[in-house]
């Protein structure tokens, strides 16, 4: 066995005598990249011609494949939609509101969002909280106010909820002022205008957004069919639309959105007309869809049970500027509704679209493709309810105008009497209306020695 050499001396670089240059180092890092760079050796790895663990980077999609995808996505979701949309229908008008609400709050987030300064938000704290406690306050008036126009023979009975309906408007606009006053308490010096132009955005989306969905909401109160046939006329004019000008659209109908033509337009009204008055031929046979809401438990199974509206009732026109000798007849017997149909149809044609318009022009200013991503394929929540808001706000006004029958309800009589009428009047009302109705036979007459003796006490 070999001894150990002592008093070793190692040569240093400035030692060489042959004058050549030490061979660099290399740290343990660089050795292992240099290990991983190079082909692997057989004393290294056990086996020759090893290749690297790292796996080749996939090919970037071609167009066609991008394209391919989003159309199955669309599709998938698309179906998801409708499912979920039918679903709430059958299920009754409740689920209906409630999707309405999910819907005008999503929409509100995304619009908000796109004026939004992430920088600036950051520093003012209470931006985003101020946002939405305007959007519940105005949630909050204009729900109730519906609440209390529809059921108000169940809160002016209430000895809790009557106040609360009672003052509502007066509640609703002092929410409001301690909302303005914090607005107005949390302005900071150089950020005013950030912080006014937050302001009049926030109002504006409360104006297009929540403003419209509370028609929307009174449509579904006062029946499905004023719900759902202008739903459905809109998304007939937007497919036929889209058809009509790829198969033979030629002539551009407006610049600020390009692919928009007239031949699309006018062949998408005509196809509007036709099945919206198929599809009323449809739900006017069913008092689940005519009928206003009563019960918001119903649902289709259980139906609904009222007078229809005249609308929906057969009667007969006659044509004045025809002679009577003509073959051709002088007098048509339809329902009313079919008219009423053919102009709904053309408001969803000529009308409504200019809020898909308006929309694009706000995307265009913020050079924007979507409001958002909220649906997989079809972009934001406001990308697909842009028109829906406005003509679900022209079917309100339109059928306020010149459909809805003003007539004295429950709700309306027991207002008038709560909140017109001194206590001892009230009373004497209801003598006199339980007299009524012993003398037609339709009470007893005991009901009457009961109010003698609870009006003298």
């Amino acid at each position: 066995m070999a001894k150990p050499r002592k008093d070793v001396k190692f040569q240093h670089r400035g030692s060489n005598p042959n004058n050549k240059a030490r061979r660099p180092s290399m740290s343990v890092s660089e050795h292992s990249e240099t290990a991983h760079s190079e082909p692997s050796s057989p004393t290294r790895n056990g086996h020759a011609g090893s290749k690297s663990d790292e796996t080749p980077a996939p090919p970037p999609q071609s167009d066609y494949e991008k394209k391919l995808q989003n159309f199955y996505t669309r599709t998938i979701w698309t179906f998801v939609m409708l499912g979920g949309f039918f679903w709430a229908l059958f299920a009754g008008h409740l689920y209906i509101i409630i999707t309405i609400t999910a819907v005008q709050i999503i929409s509100f987030k995304e619009v908000i969002a796109i004026h939004a300064v992430p920088s600036k938000a950051r520093s003012l704290r209470f931006t985003k909280s101020l946002n939405w406690y305007f959007l519940g306050t105005t949630m909050y008036f204009l729900y109730g106010e519906s609440v209390i126009y529809y059921f108000k023979h169940i809160l002016l009975v209430d000895r809790i909820l009557l106040p609360l309906a009672t003052h509502h408007r007066f509640i609703s606009f002092m929410l409001y002022i301690f909302g303005f006053i914090f607005f107005v308490s949390s302005l900071q010096k150089g950020h005013y205008k950030f912080q006014f132009s937050q302001f009049a955005w926030i109002h504006m989306a409360l104006f297009l957004i929540v403003g419209q969905s509370h028609f929307v909401i009174n449509n579904v109160f006062e029946g499905f069919i004023w719900f759902f046939l202008p739903v459905a006329l809109v998304v007939t004019n937007d497919i036929f639309a889209y058809l009509c000008g790829v198969t033979f659209g030629r002539t551009p109908l407006i610049k600020i959105s390009p692919k928009k033509t007239w031949e699309g337009f006018l062949g998408a009204w005509f196809f509007t007309l036709l099945l919206g008055l198929v599809m009323t031929h449809l739900m006017v046979r069913s008092k689940y869809f005519i009928c206003p809401v009563n019960d918001l438990g119903a649902n289709v199974l259980s139906g609904l049970e009222c007078t229809p509206n005249p609308v929906f009732t057969p009667t007969t026109y006659v044509v004045p500027f025809l002679p009577s000798g003509l073959p051709i007849p002088n007098t048509y017997t339809f329902k009313p509704i079919y008219f009423h149909t053919l102009v709904l149809a053309t408001f969803a044609s000529w009308i409504a679209p200019f809020g898909g318009f308006f929309a694009s022009g706000l995307k265009r200013t913020f050079k924007i493709k979507d409001f958002g991503d909220s649906i997989p394929g079809h972009g934001g929540m406001t990308d697909r309810m842009d028109c829906q808001f406005v003509m679900g706000t022209i079917t309100f006004f339109y059928y306020s105008s010149f459909i809805a029958v003003n007539h004295a309800t429950v709700g309306s009589v027991l207002e008038a009497a709560i909140t017109g009428l001194t206590p001892e009047e009230q009373v004497e009302v209801v003598r006199i209306l339980g007299k009524n109705l012993v003398d037609r036979n339709l009470l007893p007459s005991q009901i009457m020695e009961y109010l003698q003796v609870q009006v003298k006490r």
